[in-house]
């Protein structure tokens, strides 16, 4: 177990500079200056701009001085907002994510699981048809779809939550139900597949041969082995809600690191759409990381490829 760990962490860090300089590139390339505004800069404060950031040093200056920032975590000063840095940013809007996502993710997963459950239990009857209808219409409808028709029927007219804002637990319950459901909606499809397929194996019928109840075997047997491909979904699944939808904290008006992300994209804050970007890397590369070593956990007769036996 510990020679796999140490062998993905070697590959955690060599994607990461994959990543870290992909960024940097893509940066580069990208059309029209930080510094663009509705009114023009005189030539002379733009350039002295360029010079406290260090954009007017050749290229490879530039991606060396952002390669040690990045491995020091420094990100840099905003370029849009004054006196702020992206670590700054980062560490006043994550826990907002966080506690939205946390939320999100446990929704999706409990949705989704009972959702599936119910489905593979009930096949072919009104329950199962039940439980596939609301799957696919999480898959079908857009987070920010579902997000702009809470805010109408369920705020508005209804007034039953706040339109949006984040000055209580209140106003996290729409934007949880916008982004849990799609996740719920896959989690439940993968959940019927894996337990419809765990229903016609030997050891399940032997079991109910037996005389065992049937949510008594679901809970015991069939359960366990039909959720390692839950588990495989639930890396980039963390990863997405915890860091925050981009247009969901956007439409709600919530101060998470994605609304934070999507502004320094139309403001052109380089430091602030590089720093959250490799940000969000190290969160989704350590989830799937995760999610590998869990496999084990859940089901001990998988072999971690590099573990000791």
């Amino acid at each position: 177990m510990l020679g796999y760990i140490l062998k993905r962490l070697v590959y955690l860090v060599i994607a990461m500079y994959l990543i870290i300089t992909a960024t940097f590139f893509l940066m580069q390339l990208a059309p029209g200056s930080p510094f663009a505004s509705e009114r023009e800069f005189p030539p002379a404060i733009e350039e002295r701009l360029n010079a406290k950031y260090g954009l007017d040093n050749p290229w490879y200056i530039q991606y060396k001085d952002y390669l040690v920032s990045t491995l020091s975590f420094d990100f840099g000063e905003s370029m849009k907002y004054k006196g702020r840095s992206t670590n700054d940013i980062i560490s006043e809007s994550f826990p907002v994510s966080v506690t939205l996502g946390v939320q999100a993710m446990i929704l999706s997963i409990g949705l989704g699981i009972l959702l599936g459950v119910i489905s593979a239990l009930y096949h072919n009857k009104f329950p199962d048809y039940v439980s596939t209808v609301v799957a696919i219409l999480g898959i079908s409808v857009p987070s920010f779809i579902l997000a702009g028709l809470l805010q109408y029927y369920i705020s508005y007219k209804a007034g039953w939550f706040p339109v949006s804002g984040w000055k209580g637990f209140s106003y996290t319950v729409l934007p949880t139900i916008a982004i849990a459901l799609t996740h719920a909606g896959f989690i439940a499809k993968l959940t019927r597949s894996s337990m419809l397929e765990q229903t016609n194996s030997d050891y399940v019928k032997l079991a109910r041969a037996k005389g065992i109840g049937k949510w008594t075997v679901v809970v015991k047997h069939s359960l366990r082995n039909a959720l390692l491909p839950v588990v495989t979904y639930l890396g980039p699944l963390s990863a997405g809600v915890i860091t925050g939808s981009f247009i969901v904290e956007q439409i709600f008006a919530i101060p998470g690191l994605g609304r934070h992300f999507v502004t320094s994209i139309t403001n052109r804050d380089y430091t602030v759409i590089m720093g959250t970007t490799v940000f969000y890397s190290i969160i989704l590369l350590f989830a799937v990381l995760i999610v590998d070593i869990l496999y084990g956990v859940i089901d001990p007769r998988i072999k971690l490829r590099g573990a000791k036996k």
